[in-house]
């Protein structure tokens, strides 16, 4: 038996929820009706109230079934942080239609596989990404390609004065700005957002319910082709509310929703999460750091859930002194593990503890979190609502004791069914123990005497050095530790006598820049077992990160085996 949690679980809160029988978009027009006037949204300057929302969604909905869009067809919805992303991604719901959330800075070349493999028809894009969708579906064969792109400039939603406000970085003025032709799509139409919008067509009669597919997010490919992941509204409906109650979601909350919403996380625990709150939402389109804190201050944020580089990035900026952060209350995240200094820093000067969690795409979003009266650093936290996590042998699947390091598996109401039109995947990915069927996460962690979850590493990230497994997320979190070290990377290089050795690449901090990689190697001599410490250190200005923020560690790896 693995030790209980249950000591630290949040007061009042149940240990698991029931999932209601509507959809996704019910949670909408509940929040219409019982906040009409109260904005849903800001974006720099402009304000969506909740019953303008509900209008944009019904006339886009109307739309697209107009389009031709029917129940269970799949829109791929390609963009940036945007009132029109939120608007775009309701109306597919209110449409009985499915949402293909992608990556923005997908290119052509990789647009492709997601229009072919998902089946969609429709597509829905701002204006600077139109282009590359086109050149995607038009180099698809005709049966795969798109029959329609619904494409909006960022001017939809914009107040004109917001260019001469602080609100706005200097360097998006051009990009947010800017109005782009629209790109031929052979075979198909191109449709002007506002058109269509204006055209307030009615929405088709909503019939989809908890057991309809709601979501098909990709995963991020980093072993392969992306494959979707299916999820039903009964998946994505349990974590928005299951975040509101572990994250103190209210109707009052005011989110900064930074965290990339064609990501899991921003997908559920923003966008979904604060539609069911009622809660508003100031929308960013993509992360800078005094962007961030002006808007933190201007709207008294109380909510952000971010990624930990985010934070690190804020508290170095050379302005930070002139942000107000006293209206945060809950301030959370995941992605990479928030170093120990930096979440000492925000709990003694702000008195906030930082809430890590833990989840995947393919548990739509948290399967474990910190508990926010108990919250442990660089923790995974203790599996959520309804969630029963375990670590096991990935070998025997046998439950290990406290200490041992094992594969997470993960069952509950908010995993997802499977992989889309991927059956050997789907059944390689499940496992059955106490009869039970529990996804395997490929990621590897212990559990301490209390119960709470330690990531250890991926299944696949191991370095075997003579013998010696060192997993490079440990190392990561001790190198942050210096002074000098802005962001820190480990990878794995080939060793004539060890086999493999271990690599730091490394940011240094703008005030370290004179620092040498044998300062680096002496600390971490003193600082590490012999076997961890790095044989090489390679300093470079920013490390590859993902539109959602994480560090693209494999990328690196890949470089460095091709200079081997």
């Amino acid at each position: 038996m693995q030790p209980t949690h249950q000591a630290f679980w949040p007061d009042r809160l149940p240990h698991a929820i029931g999932v209601p029988a509507t959809s996704l978009w019910d949670n909408l027009a509940i929040s219409v009706r019982r906040w009409p006037e109260k904005p849903a949204m800001v974006f720099f300057d402009r304000s969506t109230t909740y019953r303008e929302l509900g209008q944009q969604v019904d006339a886009l909905a109307g739309a697209l079934s107009d389009l031709g869009v029917k129940r269970g067809d799949h829109v791929l919805v390609d963009m940036q942080n945007t009132p029109q992303l939120v608007i775009a991604h309701l109306a597919i719901l209110r449409a009985n239609a499915v949402v293909v959330p992608v990556n923005p800075m997908n290119l052509a070349a990789e647009l492709k596989h997601y229009i072919a493999d998902s089946e969609a028809k429709i597509a829905i894009t701002t204006g600077d990404l139109a282009r590359e969708l086109a050149t995607a579906s038009n180099a698809l064969p005709p049966t795969e390609r798109l029959k329609h792109l619904v494409v909006s400039p960022f001017t939809d939603c914009l107040d004109p004065a917001t260019r001469e406000t602080p609100s706005m970085a200097l360097a998006w003025r051009d990009w947010l700005l800017k109005v782009h032709p629209l790109p031929t799509l052979e075979g198909g139409d191109v449709h002007k957002w506002a058109h269509l919008l204006a055209l307030d067509m009615p929405p088709p009669e909503h019939v989809v319910g908890a057991n309809d597919v709601a979501l098909l997010p990709y995963t991020s490919g980093t072993t392969g082709l992306p494959k979707g992941c299916v999820h039903h509204h009964s998946s994505v409906m349990h974590n928005a509310l299951a975040s509101n109650l572990w994250f103190g979601m209210t109707v009052e909350t005011i989110a900064l929703a930074v965290v990339p919403m064609f990501h899991i996380t921003g997908i559920v625990a923003v966008l979904h999460a604060a539609i069911a709150a009622g809660a508003t939402m100031v929308v960013m389109p993509r992360w800078d750091r005094d962007v961030g804190g002006h808007l933190i201050s201007r709207w008294k944020v109380t909510s952000w859930i971010n990624i930990p580089t985010m934070i690190i990035d804020l508290l170095a900026s050379p302005h930070f002194k002139r942000y107000d952060l006293s209206s945060l209350r809950c301030i959370a995240g995941g992605g990479a593990a928030m170093p120990q200094a930096v979440a000492q820093r925000l709990l003694e000067e702000f008195n906030l503890s930082y809430q890590e969690a833990y989840g995947l795409t393919e548990t739509a979003g948290p399967s474990h979190a910190n508990p926010p009266a108990h919250a442990k650093q660089q923790c995974l936290g203790i599996p959520f609502l309804s969630a029963d996590a375990r670590v096991v042998d990935p070998e025997t699947l046998q439950a290990l004791a406290p200490g041992q390091s094992g594969e997470i598996v993960i069952h509950g109401p908010q995993v997802f069914q499977g992989y889309w039109k991927r059956r050997d995947d789907t059944e390689s990915a499940f496992v059955e123990l106490d009869g039970k069927r529990f996804f395997r996460s490929g990621d590897m962690a212990r559990i301490d005497d209390e119960g709470y979850f330690f990531i250890t590493d991926r299944l696949k990230r191991m370095i075997n050095a003579s013998g010696f497994k060192v997993w490079p997320a440990e190392i990561e979190l001790m190198l942050f530790k210096h002074p000098a070290i802005q962001e820190a990377c480990v990878i794995s290089t080939r060793d004539a006598y060890r086999g493999e050795s271990v690599k730091a690449v490394l940011v240094l901090r703008p005030t370290h820049n004179d620092t040498s990689p044998e300062e680096i190697l002496a600390w971490c001599r003193q600082n590490m077992a012999a076997y961890k410490v790095p044989r090489q250190v390679q300093f470079i200005e920013a490390l590859p990160k993902s539109g959602s923020g994480k560090v693209m560690w494999r990328l690196l790896q890949q470089k460095e085996d091709q200079q081997q």
